[in-house]
C-alpha cells in the first residue's frame, strides 16, 4: 500500500480520490468538492489517499492542523473513508497511522475526528485503533 500526500492542484484529488470519499460522503460532486477544497486551503484542509499494490485508490482523508483552547494544537480528521471492496485490509489503520505521524511532526497533542452515531462499523474500528470517546458532538442545523 502506498500513501500518498495530495497537492491542491494534483488532479488525483478528483480522478481518484473523489470516488472514494464519495462512498462516505454522496453529496459530494466534483463541482462541489472544488470549492470545498479551495476555500478550504487557507483553513489547512490536505487530503491523503492510499492505493493498493495494482495502483487503484482504495481509501481517503481529509484533515487539518487545529489550535484552539481545550488541546491546544491537535490533528482533526474531517473525512476517513476505505472503499467498500478494500474494507478491513488495513487501508484505515495506514491512513490512521499515516496522519498520526502528521500530527506528531507538527507537535499536536491529539488526533481527533467526529463520526455519526449511526456509523457503528466504523465505531468499532475507532476503538480497535484506540481512538477514545472524549465528547460529544453537537449541532444545530441552520436554513
Amino acid at each position: 500500500m502506498k500513501i500518498i500526500d495530495l497537492d491542491p492542484s494534483d488532479s488525483r484529488l478528483t480522478e481518484d480520490l473523489l470516488p472514494v470519499l464519495t462512498e462516505l460522503r454522496p453529496h459530494l460532486t466534483e463541482e462541489l468538492f472544488l470549492s470545498i477544497l479551495a476555500e478550504g486551503q487557507s483553513q489547512g484542509l490536505r487530503f491523503t489517499a492510499a492505493y493498493d499494490a495494482d495502483g487503484a485508490c482504495v481509501g481517503a482523508a481529509g484533515w487539518r492542523i487545529v489550535a484552539n483552547t481545550y488541546l491546544v494544537r491537535k490533528l482533526y480528521v474531517d473525512d476517513l473513508v476505505t472503499s467498500a471492496a478494500a474494507r478491513s485490509g488495513g487501508v484505515g489503520h495506514a491512513l490512521l497511522a499515516h496522519l498520526e505521524e502528521h500530527a506528531r511532526a507538527a507537535g499536536c497533542t491529539a488526533l481527533t475526528l467526529d463520526s455519526g452515531t449511526q456509523r457503528t462499523d466504523a465505531h468499532r474500528f475507532y476503538f480497535r485503533e484506540r481512538l477514545a470517546v472524549t465528547a460529544f458532538s453537537f449541532e444545530k442545523p441552520l436554513t
